[in-house]
């Protein structure tokens, strides 16, 4: 029998942590990309591209990640494509933080006094330009520290991918485990690893929140 040390087992979760930084990074940007576009949708004047954005958000922050996982993995091969656990975790991750950030967003343009609407309007401003020049920029001061601290859910997020194979943080912990007989230390190990990356970005996010707030002051 092969004996595993500390060592070998903080080795090969170091491994297996590159996947999960790069996922949660691939579903925080392509999110993000995919969010601003819903927002933009969502502040124009069509009643059903609002609806539209609406039943978006409300059905993927009302259904289980983990769901959305599975309905990503199996959907996709219903249309005949050969879907990688890779593909269908960046995909179900991604579609999950746009809802999300979607609304994060919406809440800081809707907290931007009406009068900055009202002023850019009386100036001409289409609302493209409105948005350009006036809200965003402001509104963007407002959401800098809750979408970093969003990041914090979306790696969080990633332990849930295991369920359809990909092979990251928590499913590597899983097999390390079932290898070594010491669960109590792999997931020891796994629970650190997971707090040493969220650690600092929950810092960052509320060191952003401390200074965008004596600013504003």
């Amino acid at each position: 029998m092969v004996e595993f040390t500390l060592w070998d087992i903080l080795r090969n979760l170091l491994l297996a942590a590159r996947w999960t930084v790069a996922l949660s990074l691939m579903a925080f940007v392509g999110g993000g990309i995919v969010g601003l576009a819903l927002l933009v949708l969502r502040l124009s004047s069509g009643r059903i591209a609002r609806r539209f954005v609406a039943g978006y958000v409300q059905l993927f922050q009302g259904t289980p990640l983990l769901m959305q996982l599975f309905l990503a993995y199996f959907g996709v091969a219903l249309l005949g494509i050969d879907t990688s656990p890779w593909f269908a975790a960046a995909l179900a991750l991604t579609l999950y933080s746009s809802a999300y950030l979607t609304d994060i967003w919406r809440g800081c343009v809707e907290a931007v006094p009406r009068g900055q609407w009202e002023a850019s309007g009386s100036l001409a401003l289409s609302l493209r330009e409105q948005l350009r020049h006036v809200i965003l920029p402001q509104a963007t001061r407002l959401a800098v520290a809750p979408t970093v601290g969003f990041l914090v859910q979306v790696v969080k997020g990633t332990a849930l991918a295991s369920v359809i194979g990909f092979v990251e943080l928590t499913k590597a912990g899983s097999m390390i485990s079932n290898a070594t007989f010491k669960p109590f230390v792999v997931y020891g190990c796994l629970a650190l690893m997971y707090f040493a990356l969220c650690l600092p970005i929950s810092l960052y996010a509320r060191a952003l929140e401390r200074k965008l707030h004596a600013d504003r002051r």
